[in-house]
């Protein structure tokens, strides 16, 4: 088990801490509903999503069921790159880094293959039930992936002038998302920010022989 420790440690990590906020918030929390943490800056903003990371969608029920087959595949084959990764001693921070993307991939795999099974249907004015006595609102693998991390950080109007969007709000960070998308952003985030010390080629010192001079 050498080497797998701190990985095993911190993907269990990042999964407990996603899934309890989810449950916390499936369970308390009306869709729409919001706790204001750091004035208008960072907001728990309880939403839903039946796509990719940050709420993207991807092509309703079809889409929905390919979506959640992809990531599986995509979560098994990095599970496997993660144990080569972790027999052929790899730099330890790059493991840590696709541990963390693991981890993330695992937690949104969780919301979207089985919370349609636990769970009633969230919606504006009730609040989710765990293991409902009428079953939960959808089928296995179409499950909606939970999130609620949302940084409205800068809020204003382009002026007039500016191309395309003259005259219209914007809003920097718009998306909601959950602790899985962010494990996988900060996991990606830190591969590209070190792959230079990830990746350093050896120098190997090339053999030196000794030479002998012969003369005729």
């Amino acid at each position: 088990m050498k080497g797998y420790t701190k990985p095993v440690i911190l993907i269990l990590s990042v999964l407990l801490i996603d899934q309890l906020v989810k449950f916390w918030i499936k369970l308390n929390m009306t869709l729409g509903q919001e706790y204001k943490i750091l004035g208008d800056w960072f907001i728990i903003h309880f939403t839903e999503n039946n796509g990719m990371a940050f709420g993207l969608e991807f092509g309703g029920e079809a889409g929905k069921l390919a979506l959640s087959l992809f990531r599986i595949a995509a979560v098994i084959g990095i599970g496997y790159g993660l144990h080569y990764m972790i027999k052929r001693k790899y730099h330890r921070g790059f493991i840590l880094n696709v541990a963390l993307i693991f981890a993330g991939a695992m937690g949104n795999i969780i919301d979207s293959t089985f919370y349609g099974l636990l769970f009633s249907e969230s919606t504006w004015f009730e609040k989710a039930q765990l293991f409902p006595s009428g079953g939960g609102y959808s089928s296995l693998f179409h499950g909606k992936v939970v999130d609620m991390l949302y940084f409205p950080i800068i809020q204003g109007h382009f002026p007039s002038w500016f191309p395309l969007w003259g005259g219209e709000d914007f809003l920097f960070f718009r998306p909601v998302f959950n602790i899985a998308d962010s494990a996988i952003t900060v996991g990606v985030a830190l591969i590209l920010l070190y792959q230079k010390r990830y990746f350093k080629e050896e120098v190997v010192e090339p053999e030196s022989y000794n030479s002998e001079i012969i003369e005729d």
